[in-house]
């Protein structure tokens, strides 16, 4: 017997092989785009390390140049000291030569004029080199949840590439011989050969369709627990024929089509069973190839070594790195201004007199007239000038506002006497404080998280660079944590008791996901955070100034110390005693948390109501996903990490070790917060 080849004749009449070639085109396309998005996102870490010691070595330059000050203070004041002397001495001998102690007096004034200069262009520097480092840090992220996103893009899509290489339709011609028994009819034996021919033509069908499903490797040895099967279309007999020996020949023509379990499609592929209980959306509307903007660099040059007698001011020769993926923000008027930074406030100094230095909380800002941006809180001030009595004042900076330094000469006997440090004579601004204290009617639910030890990190090897090394860390006292994310509606009732309004509510905006990238909305805030929200979602178009505010509020109405968690806390909070990715687990599941591709009703479309989802094993709510929580940043840190995943990013990026690193004045509708409350 002659049997045609399979390979002729099924793949001349495989019905579905268009959709197969669609479906390898869409896994092709999202590999690619995996790729080129990897590219980019080693390329923005290399320029963020670069960028991150560049700055390293500009503060180093900077204490460099303040340390400096000092000895040129001190050279100054010997100066001068050596210059009356001089004059002393030439009242009784008008004969003396002064030019020597004058020009060295002279020289230590220009030297100490041009230090506050370089103090004051480095700062300059600083702060430009920090702009470009938020822009990076941002971009980053936004890089790193669209290579996520597409990893959950490219998995879906292997699935249904696999269902539609399971379920191809085809027609194959089989030939069949048998012998008739003797005790059959001529009938019987026609059908019984009949009969045999279509389960060959089955039983090859799904040979063929094992032989080119394009992960064959991965998915043939685990055939027997694929259950495939074949449904029978159509069949004909083309020919068929007795012979004298009492055989009976059939030629078969059938046209069939596979039949697959779709929920062992994932075991076959070796993925999390959530990919096959449904299919989500189609690719079109989630795969949108972008290419980023490549990224360009600017070259700072530094000294190799550092001199406190030979240090000079880093000037930006080049333009500062510019054009990442993050857009600019975008609005139908002018009202957006360029970033500032939030939890910094803007402090302007002026004073009566030329040649004066600022000291800041004791550090040197250079001369007036001097804007600088400072923490929110109180900082001591003072302006110093030889020969005047230096002018100090502690201020309560809550706000924008301007000082201005009024210096009083002292009285001189023949040059200005040597600079003697008096004794301040403060006095405190309070720019804002309409809070009203121990309010009952305020109340927020706490959990109390126990004291322990765990491991803090990427306990199970795949997380991010910033995740790592694993430590143990130790928690030596219990304490208080918000059990659900900080509401719309408490924030509410913080605004109207106080008045306050958040950065972007004054006309900046907020951050919004468009194509995979954060936008800039200026009529976003957390009032209209551009998804329909009612009082119990989460805040959100929040900085962590606008959090901290909360924070200080509520301590001030309750009569407890409210704060942000610092991130040891959250993540042993976030754990709650596992060691797995996820409180239940290292799968993400199906519709146990709001994040994208989790399976919820709000996945990649919005927050969701607080305590929407089970809480883990501490009592705490939407640890994994939702929003991402602003953690508090420790003192002379210029960045804040924020945790937990959201709702419109990958289900890898909602890991309890996932620490992302933004500037503090960035918002999102994906952003908001949870307090912990002190002993």
């Amino acid at each position: 017997m002659r049997i045609t080849p399979l390979s002729l004749l099924i793949s001349a009449s495989l019905l579905a092989s268009s959709a197969f070639a669609q479906d390898t085109a869409t896994v092709t396309g999202i590999e690619s785009e995996i790729s080129t998005k990897q590219i980019d996102y080693d390329k923005s870490t290399t320029i963020l390390d670069k960028h991150l010691k560049e700055e390293s070595q500009l503060q180093t330059q900077l204490q460099l140049l303040r340390s400096r000050s000092t000895e040129l203070d001190k050279e100054k004041n010997q100066a001068l000291d050596a210059m009356n002397e001089m004059y002393r001495r030439l009242i009784d001998d008008p004969s003396i030569d002064i030019t020597a102690a004058q020009a060295r007096y002279q020289k230590a004034v220009a030297d100490h004029k041009q230090n506050k200069d370089d103090i004051s262009m480095q700062l300059a520097a600083i702060a430009s080199h920090r702009k470009d480092i938020e822009q990076i840090r941002v971009a980053k992220h936004t890089l790193l949840n669209t290579l996520e996103s597409l990893k959950e893009q490219l998995t879906t899509a292997r699935v249904e590439r696999l269902r539609n290489e399971f379920t191809r339709e085809g027609t194959l011609e089989v030939n069949h011989t048998i012998n008739c028994k003797r005790t059959e009819t001529l009938a019987a034996c026609e059908q019984r050969g009949q009969q045999m021919g279509l389960q060959k033509a089955t039983k090859r069908f799904v040979d063929q369709i094992f032989a080119n499903l394009t992960e064959e490797r991965l998915v043939e040895p685990k055939r027997n627990l694929a259950g495939a099967q074949v449904q029978i279309l159509s069949s004909h007999v083309v020919k068929s024929a007795f012979s004298g020996q009492g055989n009976y020949n059939v030629n078969l023509s059938v046209t069939m089509r596979g039949e697959v379990n779709s929920s062992r499609l994932c075991n076959l592929l070796s993925i999390d069973n959530r990919y096959c209980s449904e299919y989500g959306t189609p690719m079109a509307a989630t795969y949108q190839p972008t290419y980023s903007t490549t990224f360009s660099d600017s070259q700072l040059t530094f000294s190799k070594h550092a001199d406190n007698g030979n240090v000079s001011a880093a000037r930006l020769n080049e333009q500062p790195v510019r054009g990442y993926a993050v857009k600019p923000m975008v609005t139908n008027n002018s009202v957006i201004a360029n970033n500032d930074k939030n939890q910094a406030v803007e402090l302007t100094l002026r004073s009566n007199v030329y040649d004066d230095e600022v000291f800041i909380d004791g550090v040197s800002f250079g001369s007036t007239r001097l804007v600088t941006r400072l923490p929110r809180g109180v900082h001591n001030i003072e302006v110093r000038k030889l020969g005047y009595k230096p002018y100090q004042v502690r201020v309560d900076l809550n706000k924008a506002q301007t000082v201005h330094a009024n210096l009083v000469k002292k009285s001189e006997s023949i040059a200005a006497p040597t600079y003697t440090r008096e004794q301040p004579e403060q006095t405190t601004r309070k720019v804002s404080d309409n809070i009203s204290v121990l309010n009952a009617n305020v109340k927020t639910s706490v959990v109390v998280i126990p004291a322990g030890k765990f491991k803090m990190g990427d306990i199970n090897g795949n997380g991010l660079a910033n995740e790592r090394p694993v430590i143990e860390k130790v928690i030596a006292n219990s304490f208080a944590m918000q059990s659900k994310e900080v509401t719309v509606g408490e924030y509410e009732q913080f605004a109207a008791n106080t008045g306050y309004k958040t950065q972007a509510e004054q006309g900046k905006g907020c951050a919004y996901y468009l194509n995979g990238e954060p936008v800039w909305e200026a009529n976003l805030n957390w009032r209209n955070p551009g998804f329909e929200q009612t009082s119990d979602f989460p805040a959100v178009c929040l900085t962590y100034s606008d959090a901290k505010a909360y924070a200080d509020w509520l301590s001030g109405q309750t009569g407890q110390q409210f704060r942000l968690p610092n991130e040891v806390e959250w993540e042993y909070a976030a754990r709650a005693g596992s060691q797995t990715e996820y409180p239940w687990g290292n799968d993400i599941g199906k519709n146990l948390a709001n994040c994208g591709w989790c399976g919820s009703q709000w996945s990649n479309k919005s927050a969701a109501p607080v305590g929407s989802f089970s809480p883990n094993a501490f009592g705490l709510y939407d640890t994994v996903g939702n929003v991402w929580e602003w953690t508090n940043k420790n003192s002379g840190e210029s960045d804040v990490a924020v945790r937990g995943g959201a709702w419109n990013f990958a289900p890898s990026l909602a890991r309890a070790s996932t620490r992302l690193i933004l500037a503090p004045d960035f918002r999102a509708n994906y952003i908001g917060f949870r307090l912990v409350r002190e002993r």
